[in-house]
């Protein structure tokens, strides 16, 4: 039985990243493993509903019909608008880097940075997927997730790219135990540059629906004044999205 069209049409999609946004045919048909006639079908349809667009040289980049559509998701832009005007206190705060995340399976997506001209580097873009085990956020929210998910991932653990403190599963398992006693993370990562963060998880009622951090370089992080601003911004972004009358809106 061939692919479903939708599952198709959504590795097309899946071709572009911040590496690669915009493809020409070939590369589109090679990097989502669409045949290139195929490709070129799919391709023509999404371009005709706005969810890709065509160049005058023939490349193909994401249309702006997905930005409308994603704008509506509620654990998305909705998150995000609550969230923005305590962010911005946060940055002003901390001029480093503001990272708002929200779990998506065994992920974390990056709904919102925000970052001082001088911060140091970090590799992270809005819209791109960060490891639950390899960051601040994405450790808050694994320690918030289902069971399940949690053992596959602490089962499945290894240090590459992780936080210089989380060694072996049963490091990752005391941390994430720490975490959800004491509301927060705080980590450093020596690869591929010094950083150390500290996150806090942002509640709607009763559920973590998000993860927010501070990215700073290691020298001079003083976690004593991140720590507790990162808490208090988490704090006052969920008081107010448990204040506004939606449903709850968790991960999957």
């Amino acid at each position: 039985m061939g692919q479903p069209v939708i599952d198709r049409a959504f590795a097309l999609l899946g071709a572009f990243d911040s590496d690669h946004r915009a493809l020409p045919l070939a590369g589109l048909a090679r990097r989502s493993g669409i045949p290139r006639s195929t490709a070129l079908r799919l391709a023509r349809a999404l371009v005709q509903v706005g969810a890709l667009e065509r160049l005058d040289d023939g490349r193909f980049v994401v249309g702006l019909r997905l930005l409308e559509t994603a704008s509506l998701a509620p654990r998305g832009h909705g998150l995000r608008a609550v969230a923005m005007p305590y962010m911005e206190d946060l940055f002003h705060v901390t001029r480093q880097h503001v990272l708002l995340a929200v779990r998506d399976h065994e992920e974390a997506l990056l709904v919102e940075r925000l970052s001082a001209l001088d911060a140091g580097p970090v590799s992270y873009r809005v819209g791109g997927r960060l490891p639950l085990t390899g960051t601040g956020v994405g450790l808050v929210l694994l320690a918030f997730a289902p069971i399940g998910v949690q053992e596959h991932l602490i089962d499945s653990y290894g240090p590459a790219g992780g936080h210089d403190d989380i060694r072996t599963p049963d490091d990752l398992r005391r941390l994430l135990a720490e975490a959800r006693r004491g509301d927060y993370v705080h980590g450093r990562q020596s690869r591929p540059w010094p950083v150390s963060t500290v996150a806090a998880p942002v509640r709607d009622g009763p559920d973590v629906v998000a993860a927010l951090s501070v990215v700073a370089p290691s020298s001079g992080f003083g976690d004593a004044g991140y720590g507790p601003a990162v808490r208090a911004t988490a704090r006052a972004i969920s008081r107010a999205l448990s204040g506004d009358g939606r449903p709850s809106a968790s991960g999957r």
